[in-house]
């Protein structure tokens, strides 16, 4: 059930040193693939990132540095074609959100990355960064970075007690 996913997917930002299978990268890329986006314009592009000098580099993009992204065995970088629609941020979020349930059904374990509004140094924007390491043209910009992998920790299920329902409201706020 979707709600139990929902209720167990915690980020992790430590992994076992193991490779994550082709299946079940392709499945996840897949998975993204299928994710909705506004008047099915779809602008976004996903890189899956094996290589580990890549891993290492990428964890370096921004302020404060994400160092765990370097022992992570699997990082998707999703960027979308900014010119190709007004609401780029929403359907790479949206896609986002895909890829980590997706992994999480497959039993791995991910964390988000944010990259756009980040800064790699005062010169430079994390995006900017990420694109000369992973090659990127111009007209895309990268939203997230998402790390993969098998957990190296245990994080507990979300709680319903603990949930903020004081934040829903019914008709009217």
């Amino acid at each position: 059930m979707l709600y139990d996913l929902l209720q167990s997917r915690r980020s992790i930002r430590k992994f076992q040193n193991r490779e994550v299978e082709k299946e079940k990268i392709d499945v996840i890329l897949k998975s993204a693939l299928l994710a909705p986006s506004s008047r099915s314009i779809r602008p976004w592009q996903f890189i899956a990132v094996t290589d580990g000098e890549l891993l290492r580099q990428l964890s370096q993009c921004r302020e404060p540095a994400p160092h765990f992204l370097a022992g992570a065995p699997l990082a998707i970088a999703v960027i979308a074609d900014r010119d190709s629609s007004d609401v780029w941020i929403e359907d790479t979020s949206i896609a986002s959100t895909i890829i980590q349930l997706t992994v999480q059904d497959l039993g791995l374990g991910s964390c988000w990355i944010q990259v756009r509004e980040r800064f790699h140094n005062k010169q430079e924007s994390a995006g900017e960064y990420i694109g000369k390491v992973l090659e990127i043209p111009e007209q895309y910009s990268v939203e997230c970075i998402i790390a993969i992998g098998y957990p190296a920790e245990e994080k507990k299920p979300y709680e319903e007690d603990s949930l903020q329902y004081h934040k829903l409201h019914y008709n009217k706020f």
